[in-house]
């Protein structure tokens, strides 16, 4: 059916389809003649048609099916199939082989010369599939760049360790293997990725990226190159490269397009090999307001009401990965001015804020949580941030710093809000000193935005009109990201909390001086106006912002 069809033109088929008249085509062949641009990025530059109405009447027309590239894998040895040069030249991407036929991604199906330059030089016959050209620009930089320099490591770099060779490049700046590692981390980058994990397996090794909380295999590598890229990470890191039995932490700091990058880095041994993970924070692009934590009226009311107190404890709450380090240094970053002392004492410091002093953890010479908490106190300190209450020392030194005249940021690992006052006294705290220091709790998650690109209004069912309803929100429209280019086809871009506040007021501090179970506390905050976390992000939904199988996803409703 497309050999058929195949020798139409881009720009008779949109006059075919009704999308464009005739009279704009003239005008944009007119302007093409003078830009030089392919037909449908005229017409797209000249907002006459957007690239996915293309898509769509290519699709409908000739049969030419779409591909989405961000979820596509493509065989490591396919790419050899077309070379570099006229994968960039052309735009061209190959996807599968089927017999004599490769199937190959395409921003302009279209291009007949392109087409038959591809059939001799690759001796297949050619099948087109349509791809946007943003998606395809990327992914050939993924896969073209990186082949090049794995192809590189394995005819250079030898895999022996004792090999002169081998450390050699390990040590070089210019080097197959730190090209390769700088290449991924600037793609980690480009794609916004928090976190690379390299992880090896029996006969492979994957790198695997994690973007706005999900984790996505990148590439896999030959499994002989997984001890070349981790021992040339950990001499970045300055770790001890001989040692593979213990886990080892590092970080290091690098200048990719003019972006100061700050990598932390942690090594872990596994029966396949050693698993490397490293978290990307961008220090040039932190902003730090309260309108990026995204809490609605009602909790930021709270939350500035309890950082703005004279004395006590606030505690942010909620697993691994959250945001609740990003929610503490932005209260900081408010209330901080030259008045006040402000001292942190952080595993590890996640960002250097002006004005503050952080003190770095360093359980190796002692200098803990706890020992680290008492010092602080000898330095007439205003405001104290502990990175984390882990035990119960560090938890009493810090409610009895809050009673003698300090407000005190820290983090605490519970499912909710609530749940902290119990697990403080479960830590063995004495319920009077619980109640006295407490002076609220924030509860957060982070869930994925809706893709602004792409967004369109959905139609709710029946039962999701009944659940907005039963929480008091009246809607039946919500938004869902289709998924382009901007998003990686996720229809999802960016991150925003889902939070829950707990504000102790005098009647809640009897309650807890009583030792009252968790359901009492969360009865009370109910009446007082309490919204949960799920509650929370129904209100989130029904705005648009994001959707109803994140907050499911991340609440455990």
């Amino acid at each position: 059916m497309v050999q058929k069809q195949q020798r139409k033109r881009l720009g008779d088929l949109l006059v075919e389809a009704q999308v464009i008249t005739e009279d704009d085509l003239t005008l944009a062949l007119t302007e093409q003649k003078k830009t030089g641009y392919r037909l449908g990025d005229q017409l797209s530059h000249m907002n006459l048609v957007s690239e996915q109405r293309i898509i769509e009447v290519l699709e409908f027309q000739l049969g030419i099916p779409h591909v989405n590239l961000y979820k596509q894998k493509i065989e490591p040895n396919l790419i050899n199939a077309i070379t570099e040069d006229l994968a960039r030249r052309y735009q061209v991407l190959p996807m599968k082989r089927d017999g004599n036929r490769l199937m190959v991604a395409m921003a302009d199906p279209l291009d007949y010369f392109a087409l038959d330059d591809l059939r001799l030089s690759t001796g297949f016959e050619i099948q087109p599939m349509i791809a946007r050209k943003a998606e395809l620009k990327l992914a050939i930089n993924r896969y073209y760049g990186m082949q090049k320099s794995i192809d590189q490591m394995m005819q250079d770099v030898p895999t022996d360790e004792n090999d002169e060779a081998f450390i050699e490049a390990q040590q070089s700046d210019e080097s197959p293997v730190a090209k390769m590692v700088n290449q991924l981390i600037s793609q980690a980058l480009e794609l916004g990725a928090s976190d690379i994990h390299i992880d090896p397996l029996e006969h492979e090794t994957l790198i695997r990226f994690r973007v706005d909380g999900i984790l996505r295999t990148e590439k896999r590598v030959p499994k002989s190159m997984q001890n070349i890229l981790v021992s040339r990470i950990k001499i970045m890191s300055k770790l001890n490269i001989a040692e593979k039995r213990l886990p080892q932490d590092g970080r290091f700091k690098m200048d990719i397009d003019l972006r100061n990058i700050d990598l932390r880095v942690s090594c872990l041994p596994t029966i396949f090999g050693e698993k490397v993970v490293m978290r990307l924070l961008d220090t040039g692009n932190v902003t730090l307001g309260l309108e990026q934590l995204h809490f609605s009226p009602r909790n930021e009311q709270i939350f500035r009401k309890m950082i703005h107190g004279a004395y006590g404890i606030i505690l942010v709450t909620g697993p691994t990965g959250s945001g609740k380090s990003t929610t503490l240094y932005t209260a900081l970053n408010e209330i901080n001015t030259d008045e006040v002392n402000i001292i942190t004492v952080e595993d590890p410091v996640e960002f250097q804020l002006k004005g503050i002093n952080q003190v770095q953890v360093n359980t190796n010479i002692g200098m803990t949580f706890a020992a680290g908490l008492r010092s602080i106190l000898r330095q007439d300190p205003d405001i104290i941030m502990v990175g984390e209450i882990r035990d119960t020392e560090t938890a009493e030194i810090a409610l009895r710093s809050a009673l003698t005249g300090h407000l005190v940021l820290s983090t605490l690992h519970t499912n909710d809000a609530v749940s902290a006052i119990s697990r403080l006294i479960d830590m063995g705290l004495e319920p009077f000193l619980v109640s006295s220091a407490l002076l609220g709790v924030v509860g957060q998650r982070l869930v994925r935005r809706v893709c602004l690109s792409c967004a369109k209004p959905q139609q709710l069912s029946k039962e999701e009109e009944d659940l907005f309803l039963s929480r008091g929100l009246n809607t039946n429209m919500v938004a869902k990201g289709e998924g382009c280019s901007s998003c990686n086809s996720t229809g999802y871009k960016g991150r925003m909390g889902l939070h829950e506040t707990v504000f102790i007021d005098e009647q809640m501090r009897d309650m807890i001086t009583q030792k009252l179970p968790s359901s009492s506390y969360l009865k009370y905050a109910q009446e007082q106006g309490f919204r949960s976390m799920f509650e929370d992000g129904l209100l989130k939904v029904s705005k648009g912002e994001t959707s109803l199988e994140e907050v499911y996803r991340v609440t455990m409703e």
